[in-house]
């Protein structure tokens, strides 16, 4: 029986309270704030909190996270739905594989895959989005590949150490 949200490379699953440790060491990496926009750190109580609550259906929080994991059970990254609105029928959503050494392996490119099957299939939108810094290449390359295409240019959106970047918006329609 082939998983919907399992490959021959990783499967996503649901937050587990046993994530909090992780979720500790990546939400208060200060290096992904920008990305992240994250302008403080989390208590470990404020991220068991998140993963208490993460059983809430998509429909009710607007936002779902799920951990990607290696099939040798590693847990290597993450992937994110947010601002889900089912009216429009579109969702945003965020990847992240945490340590450089994990990178270039083709887990967010099969996460990404997954997602967007379970978006387009299970949640039946109309249409995906993504925001990424202008200088990032390489998120930009493998939403690209996915078939995101780019879409536009936010002047000036992110500010980072006092600089402003832009940050475009890149879209997958069905």
């Amino acid at each position: 029986m082939k998983l919907f949200l399992k490959d021959d490379l990783i499967s996503l699953r649901a937050l587990e309270q046993e994530d909090v440790d992780r979720l500790y060491l990546w939400e208060n990496n200060e290096e992904i704030w920008t990305i992240s926009h994250t302008l403080a750190p989390f208590s470990k109580h404020t991220l068991a909190l998140y993963i208490q609550d993460s059983d809430k259906d998509i429909y009710e929080s607007r936002q779902l996270r799920m951990m990607i994991d290696t099939l040798a059970g590693d847990t290597v990254g993450a992937i994110d739905l947010f601002d889900f609105d089912p009216y429009h029928s579109r969702v945003g959503l965020g990847i992240l594989v945490h340590r450089p050494e994990d990178r270039s392996k083709g887990y967010a490119t099969a996460a990404l895959h997954l997602m967007i099957r379970y978006c387009f299939e299970k949640l039946n939108l109309h249409q995906i989005y993504a925001n990424i810094l202008t200088d990032n290449e390489i998120s930009i390359n493998l939403f690209k590949k996915a078939g995101f295409i780019l879409t536009g240019t936010k002047k000036e959106w992110i500010r980072e150490s006092g600089l402003w970047k832009d940050e475009h918006l890149l879209q997958l329609v069905l």
